[in-house]
């Protein structure tokens, strides 16, 4: 097992720090906090490497907001300056990690993602029902708060059993005491760019134990989900109590009592936003319902303040990008007639009555109103024409 040693003073050098700066800002300039901390950036960054350099360095109480998008969840935000720190943390440590992980872990990491994890997880399915010609089951858990429940000194020893250098670990135990939902040792806070570091880390030991233990080929997991296929349903029934029992005993973790389930291949497998089924994918009831409620909000925010129409394009081309990983015909179509539907959609930046058929796509529309580059929508007509007119159920356009 190869050990890390003073990685320290890389970490604290000035150039780490303005890179971790450039790499922090990105899209945040316009904010209050980050504007004032720019415009003493020398002074800031030099003073924050000084207290590094010297150990005197500590970490600044969070901002506490709640979100609904969709459950309610409750965000912590760090100072500029600490946030800063831990964008260097997170690009000195991120790279002697992320070789450990395995194949099939899909959050936050480089060329992973929600859409990766959703295609992995068909592709696994497709293999062990044999394209669907026999009997398939997904084991499919979650874990119960997760990120209240990391355990903070379970946490250090993992970083510790990789890197020995003294300086970097007790910034380590800083960043990590910094937090703690309940005051008891426990959590990482839901908005850091280090949690997610700390989240795959910490996870990594149950995704080794599933691979190399357990011996399970087919395994699948983001953050907290993780899927297990097999063409048999009592191996997945087998495999609970030592599942449980490692992620009690060796991570202090339990499994949501009400979102562990085996289900058929052919009845569906929900992960991620989308439904997988033998011959095709669906978007998730509740992901549909929330983008035309998403649509309606950002459409009246427009309506109120015109200089949003930029973000309202930029909102509509996020959504076309989730439903071109579905096949989802009718609700596409019902979207676009959404979209057309918006008052913030001006007549004379539509396309005349009469033009072709694929003028009226919701990419040709963007293009004209909200200036959308042309290979986009190039790109987005292309894969519309090439969509299956398999298709999950539409929901009504959503009235202006």
């Amino acid at each position: 097992m190869k050990v890390h040693h003073s990685i320290f003073d890389r970490l604290v050098s000035p150039e780490s720090l303005f890179s971790a700066w450039e790499e922090f800002k990105k899209g945040k300039t316009s904010r209050r906090d980050v504007e004032h901390f720019e415009c003493h950036l020398e002074e800031s960054l030099f003073a924050l490497q000084r207290e590094l350099a010297s150990g005197m360095y500590r970490h600044c109480s969070y901002s506490a907001f709640t979100i609904c998008d969709p459950k309610q969840r409750q965000m912590h935000k760090a100072t500029v300056r600490d946030r800063v720190v831990h964008h260097a943390v997170f690009s000195v440590l991120n790279p002697i990690f992320e070789p450990l992980f395995i194949a099939h872990s899909y959050s936050c990491r480089k060329g992973k993602g929600t859409h990766k994890g959703v295609d992995a997880l068909e592709s696994m399915l497709r293999k062990v029902s044999r394209n669907g010609t026999r009997p398939c089951f997904a084991l499919k858990c979650d874990i119960h708060r997760f990120f209240g429940s990391v355990d903070h000194e379970i946490l250090v020893d993992l970083f510790a059993q990789r890197i020995e250098d003294k300086r970097i670990m007790a910034l380590l135990r800083e960043i990590v005491a910094s937090f703690s939902w309940n005051g008891n040792g426990k959590g990482i806070p839901i908005g850091n760019l280090t949690s997610q570091l700390f989240a795959n880390v910490y996870m990594n030991e149950f995704d080794q134990y599933m691979k190399h233990v357990l011996k399970i080929p087919h395994f699948i997991r983001y953050t907290d989900d993780f899927v297990i296929i097999s063409e048999n349903e009592g191996d997945l029934r087998a495999l609970l109590p030592a599942i449980q029992s490692h992620l009690h005993d060796r991570l202090r973790l339990q499994l949501h009592p009400h979102k562990v389930m085996i289900r058929k291949f052919r009845q569906g497998i929900d992960f991620l936003g989308y439904v997988v089924l033998p011959h095709h994918r669906m978007l998730r009831t509740k992901t549909k319902r929330r983008i035309f409620r998403k649509l309606r909000e950002k459409e009246a925010t427009c309506a109120r303040d015109p200089l949003r129409r930029e973000s309202f394009g930029q909102t509509l081309q996020s959504y076309l990008g989730v439903l071109s990983h579905a096949n989802a015909h009718r609700f596409e179509r019902g979207f676009e007639e959404s979209i057309l539907r918006q008052p913030i959609m001006r007549p004379s930046a539509l396309p005349a009555p009469g033009s072709p058929r694929h003028l009226l796509r919701p990419a040709a529309v963007l293009a004209q109103v909200f200036r959308s580059s042309p290979e986009h929508a190039a790109q987005r007509c292309l894969l519309s024409s090439r969509r299956s007119s398999a298709s999950a159920p539409g929901l009504p356009p959503a009235s202006s």
